[in-house]
């Protein structure tokens, strides 16, 4: 046994120059695997820590339920228990922070109060100081940036009642490291003026600080530290010895302090808040972090098992190539006494040790990166006072060192199973080299690739054409079966492209590129093993490139087409849920002005649609029912078909079909003779009061009930906000006759009008009304492109770590080729073939290896990801959305020109090696 180790070792050590490359490619995924581990904890480390950040530093924190704000009286209730010495209130509303210009932003600012303890505000502030007076306020460095303000400068703001104020900006609020404010613009103001420019104000948190003495006051243990540090004055020792024990007791005391006025505090306010020590709000902040990482963490390791599956299949090549060409030396084995198991052995272990040397020099990598990226990102990033680390524990350097040495063994299992069927007949061949046999029945591996193809062809086919619920998930599975199905066959499919791709090389290269498309279709076996591996790198980055740019595209379109109009003017402010307008309970859409609304009619280059809406109720529930004329919307928008076909007594519901009774508003008419009761026409059923002889008629207040069928749409909320119905102008005119209000206008460019002119026009129609807010639907078309955009480099990124790992198994291919091919290149620079044209012979053959996958790989990706995004988006047509994707164009070609790089930059050692090459020690070799 130990005669068997030291053979393998000593062998090993021979092989090493031949292994260095594939080793490299183990620790490149095997770094990438404890980078992606790294940065995943670093991206929760941020949020957690940003969602710590909007804690404060509060002892007690009250938290409203997630529906709603917190109950009426909340704060008198909790400055009123034992122990709390001053609570503030957070007050948070919407207002418009207006441009040099007079026109609001079109991101509604966050209206936050700023506390008058310095102790309990949660803010940061960047620059300059906080808002103490009326008339002063802060901004956020973006927003303030935007509108051109610096501290003590003055700033126009909307104001809850109408009209704007003049305002002094005090100071700038760092938001980079907030959850609450960092996602749109900020303002902070005292808290007595919150409600004087905000709109839909309403209570988030109660911040409470603790009056000195309260851990007295919830136990005794203050009292008793306090009598232990008095009487602990005998020595220097015994007296720090007390000191430190009355610090500990105290610490204990205000924690058991602060746990007790929580649980008071929750049950005093009740209405469902939820109360925590300092601690514990840090604790509840951090919890969706934990959901979050997960989620990031599998997203990671997707990226990096496809790497590390590109690495496997590298090792399995090389190892292969190897021992073929050691093909004599296994047989000579097997003749003095090597039975099958011992020379798998000898492999296995020959695996296990570079699986340990790769998997420690990817540790080392992993670290290095770990520890660069880590020291960039706190330098040169603005994070705020978040602080990460890319560098993750030991637990994830070891498990990732076992994967990498498990994942080698896994490779060299074939190689090995192969290497041990070589009879030892063998050992008389006078080359060294020999093919090694496929283990296992051919058969069986024919009729299982044949199922994976057909199988797989058919999910394919359902998922994108069949309409099932399931359709993403059965077009994953038909990609991943056939395309293992196509890497079975790459030996048979991959040599004919090289051939197609090296038409082009013969008259520019002349002999070299005849050369080299000749040599790599000789060895099928190899040139399909080695494209292989830059095969399924590419594959899954076009796969996801396109599946991206065709969603990308067909979002686009699914949202400008569902928008009813291209611009929507909403009126200033609105009711906070539990308020009232004319008496009516909820959240009620404010109107439009009547002049905002002729001045937009005035231009010649808008046409304007207003949406009218009431507040009524509706099976018991207060409801907004919205009408415009179906005949000006956009009639590619969801639900406006059956808008227009709608009747009088008919409506679209946001919450579902059926009946619904809805309680209107009218007048109704009676007759009768004397003090008579009648019943009235109108709205409902009304009743009449008249006295006299003979017949009288009466008026009274209608509060009759209409039963309307509804259908199912979402056209009530894309025209109004908080609308839940939509029924005819008609209807809405019966329901509520003169009640109906404007409260939105739907703007749309005017024949021969392009968007930019559009806006302009609405900025100076709305010269006069500052607090309206404009909505541009090419917003959100902005967005999304923004967002997928990101997504499709990320992505690109991540992918590259698997094409560097392909390159790395084409380099090490046509080094173990250089090997073998020792006597063939001797001979050619014998007959005239010159060094740099050898070199240019390998160079070739390399590019032809590398461009052979990636051709393959990018049809294959353009099928996968079309067919996924078909599966997803199956009303939009994917060739439209990807011819109209440039990016995704773009991305693809880059794709290839990185690939053409790589196979050059594959070739660099390999062609060095060559050019050294001394022609009478090349033309002995035995190779």
């Amino acid at each position: 046994m130990s005669s068997l180790l030291a053979f393998a070792v000593k062998d090993f050590r021979s092989q090493l120059r031949q292994l260095v490359l594939t080793g490299a490619a183990v620790a490149v995924g095997v770094a990438f695997l404890v980078l992606s581990v790294g940065g995943a904890g670093a991206l929760v480390q941020s949020y957690e820590q940003s969602a710590a950040a909007d804690v404060g530093t509060a002892p007690v924190h009250v938290v409203a339920p997630e529906t709603g704000g917190l109950p009426a009286g909340a704060a008198a209730k909790a400055a009123r228990l034992p122990g709390v010495r001053e609570v503030s209130e957070r007050l948070v509303g919407h207002a418009n922070v207006l441009l040099p210009s007079g026109r609001p932003l079109d991101d509604r600012a966050l209206v936050t109060s700023v506390a008058a303890d310095p102790a309990l505000r949660w803010q940061r502030l960047d620059s300059g100081d906080w808002p103490r007076a009326r008339g002063e306020a802060v901004l956020d460095t973006d927003t303030a940036r935007r509108v051109g303000a610096a501290p003590g400068d003055t700033v126009r703001l909307t104001k809850a009642t109408g009209g704007t104020a003049d305002v002094r900006l005090t100071g700038l609020l760092d938001t980079s490291a907030s959850q609450a404010l960092g996602s749109q613009p900020a303002i902070g103001v005292p808290y007595a003026e919150t409600r004087a420019y905000a709109t839909g104000v309403r209570a988030t948190h109660l911040d409470l600080e603790l009056a000195s003495g309260a851990g007295a006051k919830a136990s005794g243990a203050g009292a008793g530290s306090e009598s232990a540090s008095e009487s602990a004055s005998a020595s220097e020792s015994e007296s720090a010895s007390a000191s430190e024990s009355a610090s500990e007791s105290a610490s204990e005391s205000a924690s058991a302090s602060a746990s007790a006025v929580a649980v008071a505090a929750e049950k005093a306010i009740g209405g469902g808040v939820a109360a925590y020590t300092h601690a514990g709000a840090v604790d509840n902040a951090k919890q969706s972090g934990r959901t979050m990482y997960a989620v990031v963490l599998t997203a990671a390791l997707s990226f990096v098992l496809i790497a590390m599956a590109v690495a496997r299949m590298v090792v399995t090549n090389t190892f292969s190539v190897v021992l073929a060409q050691r093909a004599r030396q296994l047989a000579l084995l097997r003749c003095v006494g090597a039975d099958r198991e011992q020379v798998r052995r000898v492999i296995r272990r020959q695996g296990l040790l570079l699986g340990l040397l790769a998997s420690a020099a990817g540790l080392a990598a992993g670290a290095g990166a770990c520890l660069l990226g880590t020291a960039l990102l706190n330098g040169l990033a603005d994070l705020g006072p978040i602080e990460v680390s890319l560098l993750p524990g030991p637990l994830t350097f070891l498990l990732a060192g076992i994967f990498g040495v498990l994942l080698t063994l896994w490779a060299v299992r074939k190689p090995a199973r192969a290497a041990a069927a070589v009879p030892p007949v063998a050992a008389l061949s006078t080359s060294g080299t020999a093919q090694l046999p496929e283990p296992g029945s051919r058969a069986l591996r024919e009729a299982v690739s044949v199922l994976f193809l057909v199988t797989g062809a058919g999910l394919l086919a359902l998922g994108a054409f069949g309409g099932s619920p399931l359709a993403l998930l059965a077009v994953t599975l038909g990609a991943i079966l056939t395309f293992f199905g196509v890497l079975r066959y790459a030996r048979h499919l991959l040599p004919p492209l090289v051939g197609l791709l090296g038409r082009g090389l013969r008259r520019p290269f002349g002999t070299t590129g005849r050369l080299s498309v000749q040599q790599l279709r000789a060895n099928a076996a190899r040139t399909g093993a080695a494209a292989s591996a830059m095969l399924v790198g590419v594959t899954v980055a076009v796969s996801a490139v396109t599946a991206i740019g065709v969603a990308s595209g067909g979002l686009e379109t699914m949202l400008a087409s569902r928008t009813p109009g291209v611009f929507t003017l909403v009126g200033a402010g609105d009711v906070e849920a539990g308020g009232t307008r004319d008496g009516v309970p909820g959240s009620v859409p404010a109107a439009v002005p009547a002049s905002a609304l002729a001045a937009l009619r005035e231009r010649p280059e808008l046409t304007t649609t207003p949406v009218r809406t009431a507040t009524l109720t509706v099976d018991g529930r207060t409801t907004v029912i919205a009408a415009a004329d179906p005949t000006r919307l956009n009639p590619t928008a969801e639900g406006v078909s059956e808008a227009r076909a709608l009747k009088d007594g008919e409506a679209l519901s946001l919450t579902g079909g059926g009946t619904l009774t809805v309680k209107g508003k009218g007048t109704g008419t009676g007759t009768g003779t004397g003090t008579s009761t009648g019943t009235g026409t109108g709205t409902g059923t009304g009743t009449g009061t008249g006295t006299g002889t003979g017949t009288d008629t009466g008026t009274g207040t209608d509060s009759g009930r209409t039963t309307l069928t509804a259908h199912r749409s979402t056209l009530p909320l894309d025209l109004a906000p908080g609308a839940t119905l939509y029924v005819t102008p008609a209807t809405l005119d019966r329901l509520a006759p003169g009640a109906a209000t404007v409260s939105t206008v739907l703007v749309d460019p005017a024949a021969g009008t392009d968007h930019a002119t559009a806006r302009a026009a609405i900025d100076r129609a709305l010269a006069a009304h500052p607090d309206l807010r404009v909505t541009d639907a090419t917003g959100d078309v902005r967005l999304v492109r923004g967002m997928l955009d990101r997504l499709m480099l990320v992505v690109t990124v991540l992918l590259g770590f698997s094409m560097a790992i392909a390159a790395l198994g084409v380099a090490a291919t046509l080094m173990l080729t250089v090997e073998e091919r020792t006597r063939e290149f001797g001979m050619l620079r014998a007959v005239g073939l010159a060094g740099e044209q050898l070199r240019r012979m390998l160079t070739l053959e390399s590019v032809l290896l590398a461009l052979s996958g990636a051709v393959a790989g990018t049809l294959l990706g353009l099928v996968y990801g079309t067919l996924a995004a078909r599966s997803v988006l199956a009303a939009v047509s994917p060739l439209e959305s990807l011819a109209s994707s440039g990016g995704t164009a773009l991305t693809v070609l880059g794709i290839l020109a990185a690939t053409l790089l790589t196979g050059i930059a594959a070739s660099a050692l390999p062609a060095r090696r060559v050019r050294r090459m001394v022609v009478v020690d090349a033309l002995r070799s035995t190779s």
